[in-house]
């Protein structure tokens, strides 16, 4: 049975692409913000929206390798990326939003092969199980989107 598994997936699939309870999906606000406005920082400590997206990305491919199983990697070097300098040479927009997407698609293909027993499994280097990691992910995507989309109207 994977009832709790469909319904997580449904989730994710909703705030990211579908039509959420708050407002417009993630990856609608993503596609909307202008390229040459995203190195820009609110205030003189805020963080940059393409700071936000990569940050974004460092747990959503975190996510993933810990719903793929990889046992292989050093915890540390993954928060080492989180709020990673950006280089703009190596971070654009595009590469950012079509990392974030993959991951995200990666994980609802691969959850979708799993049954309900999965979700209480403890995640690897951390100590709470899938289903917390799994809500807690749909929480932070709806969390930074906000920050995002608020930073995208203070710059205009």
């Amino acid at each position: 049975m994977n009832k709790e598994i469909q319904s997580i997936i449904r989730n994710l699939q909703r705030v990211n692409s579908g039509q959420p309870w708050y407002g417009r999906s993630v990856y609608e606000l993503l596609e909307e913000v202008k390229p040459d406005k995203v190195f820009e920082k609110p205030g003189k400590d805020g963080h940059s929206m393409i700071e936000l997206l990569y940050h974004l990305v460092t747990w959503t491919e975190f996510c993933l390798r810990r719903v793929q199983g990889l046992k292989d990697e050093d915890p540390k070097e993954v928060e080492k990326l989180d709020w990673r300098q950006i280089n703009p040479s190596l971070h654009n927009w595009e590469k950012g939003l079509i990392a974030f997407k993959s991951a995200n698609d990666q994980i609802i293909e691969l959850l979708s092969t799993k049954t309900d027993d999965f979700l209480k499994e403890i995640v690897e280097y951390r100590e709470f199980n899938f289903r917390f990691m799994l809500n807690g992910l749909i929480q932070h995507h709806i969390y930074h989107i906000g920050q995002i989309a608020y930073i995208e109207k203070f710059l205009v």
